[in-house]
């Protein structure tokens, strides 16, 4: 039986709970929309409107760690997987010369370039964690954003929505992603800066 979720249409709900229900996880009872509220606040992000949803269906856990336990899982390694994207990008600030245009001159010592890249990224919209290196954006604040894969500066599309991920992560699906997708703020930059 599909879990009720307040204000989603019957097909979304329908398609996500049947996504859940075919990756390898643990379904724990969903996080109630007071538990959710709780975790946005605490974190200071606002989770976008369907991967809070995935959430309030059920709480996938298991696979050693890779779904990000919110309910029961310790503040520092939730902190530290919502920290993973900028620490990574910061990592390659320090050992692998990034630097983006948007952030001016590149300073001539590695603790300016730090400093300058740190205060640049605190202004970045915050990834939600997912599953393992894989986030959802909270911003734009509506359902169908695209799942990026961040491992420092190798950010990739892994998914055009939720839905696409399940079934690139899951079931093997390794088409390319052809349709346009929706365009995110700063992180959009280094998934087109290859092409």
């Amino acid at each position: 039986m599909i879990p009720s979720v307040s204000g989603a249409g019957s097909d979304d709900v329908s398609a996500l709970w049947a996504a859940l229900r075919a990756c390898p996880a643990q379904l724990d009872p969903g996080l109630t929309q007071s538990e959710l509220t709780a975790i946005e606040h605490r974190f200071g992000f606002t989770f976008a409107p369907d991967h809070r949803q995935l959430l309030s269906l059920a709480l996938p856990l298991g696979e050693n760690g890779r779904w990000p336990d919110w309910r029961s899982g310790s503040e520092s390694e939730l902190r530290d997987r919502l920290s993973w994207p900028v620490d990574g990008l910061l990592f390659d600030v320090e050992h692998n010369d990034l630097w983006m245009p948007g952030w001016g001159k590149h300073p001539s010592t590695l603790t300016e370039a730090l400093a300058v890249a740190s205060l640049a990224l605190r202004s970045a919209p915050a990834l939600a964690p997912l599953y393992s290196h894989r986030y959802v954006p909270t911003v734009p604040g509506d359902a169908g954003n695209p799942v990026l894969s961040c491992y420092q500066a190798d950010i990739i599309y892994y998914g055009r929505d939720l839905l696409d991920w399940f079934g690139r992560e899951f079931h093997g699906d390794r088409r390319p992603i052809t349709e346009p997708i929706r365009h995110v703020p700063f992180w959009t930059w280094f998934l087109e800066s290859d092409e």
